[in-house]
């Protein structure tokens, strides 16, 4: 006789209390209910840090997840694998984990070795690339999905091609209170003879709290005793950016109106018996929020479920739960609506119970008791599918894929040779080199690593602070009557040349383009922005196709941003142009380069070509970016199989003796970057491979065997010479060190498969690496590898 596989030890993954965030408070309650629904398994949590503070958790709570640190998330795979977990239930929300769109959690989840059941806080009906490629591997990765109103199965359905029988609606929970008179409560807390509306939550200017406030004036004179109590902490994440300044500017609304008396703000993250006696008291729940995307809402579902009459706007949730007469819905930011509706429901006694009376009724169905039961339906039907695949789990990446351990990424270094003009060019050993002073190359360097931080999310403060310091150097250095960077100052502050060179320029160009189309903060888009379309006209007068190649880069990132900005497009059509030509002129079929000698940053010449296809769908512009690259990848690696970059003491002439060193760290750090966006475009995990050994030269995989690269403070020695480490540690070879280990780390987190573009035509052999015999035959064209297999979970 068949029987079912049983569920006994149950993993709960996310955020938890006492974090004060909607999340945590979910999955601790979920938790507690499915514990105690089923008080025979063994429930259990894995929680998420956001290093913000020491969060003092309850035994539940088993191992602890680090937010930003990717190999802690590998190192929770190994301890629910270990511990012979049942199901994992994963809470997910872009905004919790680490990486780019939290791709981070994509590390845990590809290791599990048991079911995974996801329950949805999100779903994005317009997501952006990033959030698309989590998506669909999280939907890939999970045996079954949970989302909390229809609306969220439906999108999941239609924009994410997800199976309907893979997903579960599950509303969210809510406690179990009784249809109590709001009187009851009111004596409790000293409200007797007033009528009370109440929103609640944590605090931050997408809630709309303004516009319930500019509504009160004209309901006042209905209900001079109203009273609009505001309950909840500022969000840990608005008073990290802003402080008190939301908060500052309601109560500044309340003060310009003398509603002192009708106004309460709790600035407190109240805990569940407090919370459920300042419901009690409501006698209308309003949520003015602004975002319409919004697909839960715990506070919603709370207070209607505990029968109140709900105010809202047409958020998503909302809409759904407040249809068909179950509450009202008012239009976005509109006072003059809210007021109008506060008036009618508090003047219509019989309305507003009727109201009470039927959210009670179908908040019966929302209970955590019911919900937990429910849950473990989805549960076992996940337990069940998985052992109908044999309980076999197939491994998603083969093993030339997986990405070997890299060091962590320290700060210490920069910090040292930044103070509040920039970065200093060059150090002794260890210490800045005042009498070098600064310049824009090394800063344009910094402003994108700093940049490339704050939108991974690691060391964040500190990396706004620094993206702060270098963008103000790049503003200060521009000209705007000749449209050029400065590139040389002093250490007293002095410009040293009139005109910087054409690759600083260029330099510019690139980390302001990054600015623009990366930058989280709406300040530095708009600072870089305007930099940036000064900056770039003078590009097309320049003559050296480094600056030219910088300036691509540059320009494929601020058009991530604004991809409508016709004369950055053409900008990009000439340049382009040139450097295929350039290819052209000067290539043949033992010398598949665009100029007749290697020389410095070479690497950049193709991919900018490889990012300049992929933009405009040019397929032989791709091409010949890849094909160059992988000569150049060929020549620069030893007989022993590691990097060799071409040396700076002469260089490589064509049909000349190579310069094997000085070897500079920044011909490792174009090389990965190149190779990275080679795999980026093809999928083919031979050019990872690259780009790993590449990078591995930082790390002592070198001709000396030694390492350039400090694991305490994130410094790095500037070459290697014949017969030792050059000992200094300046910008440029730091920068070049860092940025490379910031973009293995990005991708680390992003290993999933990529779709190839649609105008590679797969050869016979099957080479992604085309040699220059490819350009003479239109039909030999390279092919986007595909390198995945596919999780059997249950699908």
């Amino acid at each position: 006789m068949k029987t079912e596989p049983e569920v006994h030890r149950i993993a709960f993954v996310g955020n938890y209390l006492p974090r004060k965030c909607g999340i945590a408070t979910f999955t601790s309650d979920l938790l507690a209910a499915v514990a105690g629904a089923h008080p025979k398994n063994e429930c259990f949590a894995v929680s998420v840090n956001d290093g913000k503070a020491d969060y003092q958790y309850p035994k539940e709570v088993r191992f602890e997840i680090a937010e930003q640190d990717l190999s802690s998330y590998l190192r929770a795979a190994d301890f629910l694998n270990m511990n012979d977990v049942d199901i994992v239930c994963l809470q997910h929300e872009f905004g919790i984990y680490g990486g780019a769109a939290g791709a981070h959690i994509m590390a845990l989840l590809r290791e599990l070795r048991m079911p995974v059941v996801t329950t949805l806080h999100t779903v994005l009906r317009n997501p952006n690339a990033d959030q698309r490629r989590v998506m669909q591997e999280l939907v890939a990765l999970s045996t079954r999905l949970v989302v909390m109103a229809a609306s969220g199965r439906q999108m999941l359905q239609e924009i994410y091609n997800v199976p309907a029988a893979k997903i579960d609606l599950i509303p969210h929970g809510i406690p179990d209170v009784g249809f109590v008179d709001p009187a009851y409560f009111k004596g409790q807390l000293d409200m007797e003879g007033r009528m009370v509306m109440l929103t609640f939550g944590l605090l931050s200017p997408n809630k709309g709290i303004e516009h319930v406030l500019n509504a009160l004036p004209p309901i006042l004179v209905q209900f001079p005793e109203l009273l609009y109590i505001v309950l909840g902490a500022t969000h840990p994440n608005e008073l990290r950016e802003h402080g008190e300044s939301y908060r500052s500017s309601l109560e500044q609304i309340v003060k310009q109106n003398k509603m002192e008396r009708n106004v309460l703000f709790f600035n407190q993250f109240v805990d569940a018996e407090n919370l459920k006696e300042f419901i009690g008291a409501a006698d209308l729940y309003i949520t003015p929020y602004l975002n319409a995307a919004q697909i839960t809402s715990g506070t919603l579902a709370c207070t209607f479920g505990s029968g109140k009459a709900v105010i809202s706007t047409p958020y998503w949730h909302a809409k759904e739960l407040l249809a068909e007469g179950r509450g009202i819905l008012v239009p976005f930011a509109d006072s003059t609506a809210i007021a109008s509706e506060v008036i009618g429901l508090l003047s219509d006694d019989n309305r507003r119970e009727t109201m009470r009376m039927n959210a009670h009724r179908i908040g019966r169905e929302m209970i955590w008791s019911n919900v937990a039961k429910r849950y473990m339906k989805s549960f076992e039907a996940s337990r069940l599918a998985s052992a109908e695949m044999h309980g076999k789990l197939l491994v998603i990446r083969p093993a030339e894929q997986k990405p070997s351990a890299l060091p962590a990424l320290r700060l210490d270094h920069i910090l040292r040779m930044t103070d509040s003009t920039g970065i200093f060019q060059h150090a002794i050993f260890s210490v800045p080199n005042f009498s070098e002073g600064y310049c824009t190359d090394d800063n344009a360097r910094a402003f994108i690593l700093a940049t490339m931080l704050s939108e991974s999310g690691e060391e964040l403060e500190r990396a706004r602070t620094l993206a702060g310091t270098y963008a103000a150097f790049l503003y200060h250095a521009f000209n705007p009557k000749t449209g050029r960077f400065h590139n040389l100052m002093s250490f007293d502050r002095r410009w040293l040349d009139e005109l910087g060179s054409e690759d600083s320029q260029g330099r510019a160009i690139w980390a302001l383009g990054v600015g623009v189309g990366r930058s989280p903060y709406r300040s530095f888009q708009i600072m870089s922005g305007q930099l940036f379309t000064l900056a770039l006209p003078v590009l097309r007068d320049f003559t050296s196709p480094r600056a030219w190649a910088f300036g691509l880069i540059g320009i494929h990132e601020y058009l991530r941003r604004l991809s409508g900005d016709s004369l950055v497009n053409q900008t990009r059509d000439t340049l382009t142009t040139r450097l295929m030509e350039l290819f052209d002129r000067h290539s043949s079929s033992d010398w598949c380069w665009f100029e007749s000698e290697l020389s410095y940053d070479n690497a950049k010449l193709a991919h900018a070509l490889i990012l300049s296809g992929l933009d405009t769908g040019k397929a032989d512009v791709l091409e010949r970016g890849l094909a160059s690259l992988h000569w150049l990848t060929k020549l620069q690696i030893s007989d022993q199989g590691h990097f060799r970059p071409i040396g700076s003491n002469g260089f490589y002439r064509r049909g000349g003796i190579r310069a094997e060193f000085d070897q500079q760290p920044v011909e490792a750090q174009s090389m990965v970057a190149a190779c990275l966006e080679a795999y980026h475009a093809t999928s083919d995990p031979w050019w990872y491979e690259q780009a790993q050994c590449a990078f591995q030269w930082f790390t002592g995989r070198n001709d000396l065997g030694l390492e350039l690269c400090s694991a305490e403070t994130g410094a790095c020695s500037d070459g290697l010479h014949l017969d030792r480490l050059n000992g200094n540690q300046g910008a440029e070879s730091t920068l070049a060190f860092l940025i490379s280990l910031a973009e293995m780390r990005a991708t680390q987190e992003r290993m999933i498969t990529f779709i190839k573009p649609s105008f590679l035509k797969p050869t016979d052999d099957h080479q992604t690496h085309p040699d220059k015999t490819n350009f003479a035959d239109s039909e030999a064209q390279p092919v986007a590898r595909s390198a995945t297999a596919v999780r059997a979970r249950g699908l």
